[in-house]
């Protein structure tokens, strides 16, 4: 039978239609995807990573900002044990991001489960967040869509990889790309997400002291120290309003 709701903007036919759909969501977002992608490839190919580099590095660690940060701090030969910290730290997000998705996973097998993690970025995880909050308000289950996921990851993922070795392989052409204006995609992807997410000043306020403090740190202290700080920040305001 085929479900939809009220406004027929999730019908459920089978995995395949809704692949098809987590698809088309995800579009817009492939789109914003390519800027920022040939920028950190054309990054990374001014630090030296050759064209089987930069697709290996962005297809194993499927998170565009500790990579950004990871080529910003490349040095020859790398200092690794600070590059480990800073994508534990920017990627440290992604344990409360699989923590607001684990009871939608609950159906899923440990396997399944840990590779749909695998595969999730602030983008996938915000549209199959929403995705499934919006089925299980009109009562179709499992609100989790499996195809769904699948469609929004493939379609991210892709689009990552292959435009960051594009980047890369047309760096030495381009040139500095950021002179084009190319990196202000990446934290415009940033703002929409967190407009969709936005419940109002009280919920968002871990996210203001997130952003004064790592601003600040940005301008006293050198060195990336920004990336911990305002990391750090924003999880413990978190966890002090959410106590009080």
């Amino acid at each position: 039978m085929i479900h939809k709701s009220p406004d027929n903007a999730i019908p459920t036919v089978g995995r395949s239609s809704d692949a098809l759909r987590g698809l088309r969501n995800a579009v817009p977002i492939m789109i914003g995807f390519v800027p920022f992608a040939l920028v950190l490839g054309a990054q990374a190919s001014a630090k030296g990573f050759t064209l089987a580099e930069v697709p290996l590095l962005t297809g194993l660690n499927f998170a565009g900002g500790s990579e950004f940060a990871a080529i910003g701090l490349w040095t020859s030969p790398p200092h690794l044990l600070l590059l480990v910290g800073v994508t534990l730290l920017v990627n440290s997000r992604h344990v409360l991001m699989g923590a607001a998705l684990a009871p939608y996973l609950r159906r899923f097998s440990r396997h399944r489960a840990l590779v749909m993690l695998a595969f999730m970025c602030d983008e996938t995880w915000a549209l199959a967040l929403a995705d499934a909050k919006k089925r299980k308000t009109v009562g179709i289950e499992p609100a989790l869509s499996l195809g769904y996921y699948a469609g929004v990851s493939a379609g991210l993922y892709l689009t990552w990889v292959i435009f960051t070795g594009l980047g890369a392989a047309l760096g030495p052409i381009l040139g500095d790309v950021t002179r084009y204006g190319f990196d202000m995609a990446f934290p415009a992807v940033f703002l929409v997400l967190l407009r969709g997410m936005w419940a109002g000043f009280r919920r968002s306020r871990p996210w203001l002291v997130s952003l004064v403090v790592a601003g600040l740190t940005y301008l006293l202290i050198p060195g990336a120290w920004y990336v911990p700080a305002g990391a750090l920040s924003g999880i413990v305001s978190a966890w002090v309003w959410a106590r009080a």
